[in-house]
């Protein structure tokens, strides 16, 4: 994190965009039960677009539907995401949806569908570790829909989500692959969040084989991981956003995170180190 505060993301988001990248702006905050503490959360997501567009950043948000009161008000969240998706319109921003654990993918899936019904400028996020994702993705794939697909990082059953790292890789590739294919027929917007540099690699070669062009897919990492090389992809012509998160919040979500999956410990030491 650049700080804790929206005007240190915002400054950063500034920072990245004079070297040609863009970010990704998220508030660390989730499972509100109040549709009162929810409406907070909508406000705060429209005075950033606002920002975004008054400073003319290339800046996106994303949003957690719990931190938008999904658990509170399945329809109320549905609104406020139409509110935040018309105002990123405006501000020629985009919305994201991202994921959480697999008991809210059916929900997150719907409230998704019925925001890219009305608005364009709309992504969701799958996790390649969740079984049902490949099922899920050609599901979507009739409404042309813009996918940010990540590895998952949520402890889940084995029943759920592939235990062993080598099959979420090979997963994350295979669905890869097919994002690629619905990218080059204009049918998909892939955005391809990780920092696993063989991966990249691999999807580096398999747009060239597919004659995906450069503009059709992007990829997404942390701020501060791996941050020489976001500069060289952005170097060779290739979209790269910078996911920055701020928020008070970041102590108790982080600890959740690394509680969750002791995986994600190992994520952070050795990308600090």
């Amino acid at each position: 994190m650049p700080g804790e505060t929206l005007d240190a993301a915002l400054d950063a988001a500034a920072q990245f965009g004079k070297a040609g990248i863009g970010s990704l702006l998220t508030e660390l905050g989730e499972q509100v039960t109040s549709r009162a503490e929810a409406a907070e959360v909508r406000d705060h997501y429209l005075g950033v677009l606002e920002r975004i567009q008054r400073r003319k950043l290339p800046a996106h948000i994303s949003v957690k539907l719990t931190h938008l009161g999904l658990d509170a008000s399945r329809e109320g969240c549905v609104q406020d995401v139409l509110k935040l998706a018309a105002r990123a319109e405006q501000a020629r921003s985009f919305l994201w949806i991202d994921m959480e654990e697999s008991r809210y993918v059916d929900a997150t899936l719907e409230v998704y569908r019925r925001a890219k019904a009305e608005w364009s400028n709309v992504g969701v996020c799958l996790q390649a570790y969740l079984r049902r994702t490949a099922a899920d993705l050609d599901g979507l794939f009739s409404l042309a829909p813009a996918i940010r697909l990540v590895k998952g990082a949520y402890n889940e059953p084995a029943a759920i989500a592939f235990p062993k790292k080598r099959d979420v890789d090979a997963n994350y590739f295979q669905l890869a692959q097919r994002l690629l294919g619905e990218a080059a027929r204009q049918r998909a917007k892939p955005v391809f969040g990780t920092h696993d540099v063989r991966l990249i690699d691999r999807i580096r070669e398999a747009a060239v084989k597919q004659r995906v062009d450069p503009s059709a897919f992007e990829f997404h990492m942390l701020y501060g991981i791996r941050a020489a090389e976001q500069r060289a992809l952005a170097s060779r012509g290739l979209g790269v956003r910078v996911l920055i998160s701020y928020g008070s919040a970041w102590f108790a979500w982080y600890m959740r995170r690394l509680a969750e999956r002791p995986a994600n410990v190992w994520f952070v030491l050795r990308n600090v180190v």
